[in-house]
């Protein structure tokens, strides 16, 4: 949460230097940033059918596709996924 803050604020010192020296900012209109939006959630599309066609149901497909962390990124509270450790097979 913090780091939200923090990117939080500095845009809005920003915004405020901006305005202080009567410029136009550079950021994307709203309609852009939207049309990132709907790319973010059109990549998952295909994986969450993928798993709907398998059998899952809309919840576990969405859980099995990570969609989530694909759009939103990392979620302040959240702690990072493990690395994957391959197992090691017994000694025989």
């Amino acid at each position: 949460m913090k780091l939200y803050l923090l990117s939080l604020g500095a845009g809005l010192l920003v915004g405020v230097v901006y305005s202080l020296l009567q410029v136009r900012s550079p950021a994307p209109p709203v309609v852009a940033l939207v049309g990132l939006l709907g790319i973010l959630i059109g990549e998952q599309i295909v994986p969450v059918a993928r798993n709907l066609m398998a059998g899952d149901s809309f919840a576990r497909a969405i859980g099995l596709a990570d969609c989530g962390a694909h759009v939103l990124g990392q979620l302040p509270g959240r702690q990072a996924a493990a690395p994957d450790t391959p197992e090691t097979p017994p000694n025989s």
